[in-house]
């Protein structure tokens, strides 16, 4: 419990991430870093995740969103709730990958994916306190849709209630970049004639879509029109 309340209150975590059994890199560690910006940039390019837990003696993985702070991530956590109340040490893992493009070598086995992912490993807590809890859904909120939390209606104590969230720390976590050329391009294969590089992979927001039952003359508001044809990720 003191841990949490020091993260809580905002104690910083170390600019360099811990290795442990569960962050070692074992496997391509050129692509591996230990730079907790590197897991932030990650993290803040995205707002969807994959939680990892075990549910009724079987493993479950469950994509949902999520927000951060500088100690804690924040996410909705309905199905893990049911595992916590069981056991509340129950370690989870969570997971953030972002797809950039293919690296398209000239053999089979040298193609790749470029691509930007973190794991987070830990025990989650289950957010009971009033005040913590609204500002993890601001988090939440703000961190897919910045500017939404104060354009739209907030939770009611109702809703509130009915909300599970859940707060992981960032204090156990591993991060991996892929980028760069396919590997074969000095090697037997280079003389093939075959065409190699990158493809790359990009996302764009669309123009807003108002809701079939919106009246006439409500207009998206500029946080929310302004990322029409702006890059996701």
């Amino acid at each position: 419990m003191n841990d949490h309340h020091e993260q809580r209150e905002g104690t910083a975590l170390p600019a360099t991430l811990p290795v442990t059994d569960r962050t070692r890199h074992r496997r391509l560690r050129e692509q591996g870093s230990l730079d907790r910006a590197d897991l932030e940039a990650v993290l803040d390019a995205g707002f969807v995740c994959h939680l990892g837990v075990v549910v009724d003696g079987g493993p479950m993985v469950v994509p949902t969103v999520y927000g951060r702070d500088d100690t804690h991530l924040y996410l909705h956590g309905s199905v893990a709730s049911r595992s916590l109340a069981a056991d509340p040490d129950a370690p989870v893992c969570v997971t953030v990958t972002h797809i950039d493009g293919l690296i398209l070598a000239r053999s089979v086995f040298e193609h790749g994916v470029s691509y930007r992912s973190a794991m987070i490993h830990g025990v989650p807590r289950r957010v009971t306190d009033p005040e913590e809890k609204l500002r993890g859904l601001r988090l939440l909120t703000e961190h897919a849709t910045p500017g939404q939390w104060d354009y739209a209606r907030r939770p009611s104590r109702k809703e509130l209630a009915a909300t599970t969230l859940l707060a992981l720390s960032l204090a156990e976590a591993s991060v991996k970049v892929a980028v760069g050329p396919p590997d074969d391009g000095t090697g037997p294969d280079a003389a093939l004639g075959i065409w190699a590089g990158n493809l790359p992979l990009t996302a764009t927001w669309g123009a807003p879509v108002p809701d079939p039952l919106l009246p006439a003359g409500i207009e998206p508001p500029r946080h929310i029109a302004g990322r029409s044809g702006t890059r996701q990720g």
